[in-house]
């Protein structure tokens, strides 16, 4: 599962990263990213720019934007049988930029974590997107970020993880790939891309949009 990243550059190591012209709206930093919020993403529909879309994907034939919150993942196991995420799958993905996510440890007490890699160097994580028109005409996009089982630094945390890109992968992903192809790119990273470490629980909350939710447990 990911229902939380970070994403926090600036504009410049942004489009310097992935070789952008800039973005539609103001940019800046996020701390706490959550569900059902606009976030930054770049999608196959123009790959040289920065979109917000909504975080929870709402298929086009949804009644109301409430089905968004349900669908903030979509499971690469079985991407092709679900009619909400097949078609998105084939014409509709995206990159969704961070700079770490946050995964829960269940113990006695749930205890956040971030997981970010060696370097905190800006990553791509696999997402598709829709559009979803509202009775009242105007026009949503969406994302959902895609999951497979988790590697071996992330099983003690939870038995998923988000799909993380390799640099090489991420324009395959949103050029006109074959099926093939794509279905290669849904695989856990390798265990030594990853850095792992305990946080307090300001993260549990997305008002702390704050830079302490990234501080390390025995610090804050």
């Amino acid at each position: 599962m990911c229902g939380r990243f970070s994403l926090t550059v600036n504009e410049a190591e942004l489009n310097e990263r992935f070789l952008l012209s800039g973005g539609i709206e103001p940019y800046e930093a996020r701390y706490n990213c959550a569900p059902t919020q606009m976030l930054a993403v770049i999608s196959n529909a123009d790959r040289r720019k920065i979109s917000y879309f909504f975080w929870g994907l709402i298929p086009s034939w949804a009644k109301d934007m409430k089905i968004g919150a349900k669908m903030i993942n979509a499971k690469a196991e079985t991407i092709l049988e679900k009619a909400s995420f097949r078609k998105a799958f084939s014409c509709r993905r995206c990159l969704v930029p961070a700079t770490s996510f946050f995964e829960w440890k269940q113990d006695k007490v749930k205890t956040p974590h971030v997981i970010k890699l060696f370097g905190g160097e800006i990553f791509s994580l696999a997402g598709i997107w829709e559009e979803w028109k509202s009775p009242a005409g105007v026009l949503v996009n969406s994302f959902s970020i895609i999951t497979t089982e988790a590697n071996k630094a992330m099983k003690p945390l939870h038995h998923r993880m988000p799909v993380i890109l390799s640099k090489q992968d991420e324009n395959i992903w949103i050029s006109d790939s074959s099926q093939g192809e794509l279905m290669k790119l849904l695989q856990p990273c390798p265990d030594e891309w990853l850095e792992i470490y305990p946080v307090s629980g300001l993260v549990n909350s997305p008002r702390n949009d704050v830079p302490e939710v990234l501080l390390p447990a025995e610090i804050e």
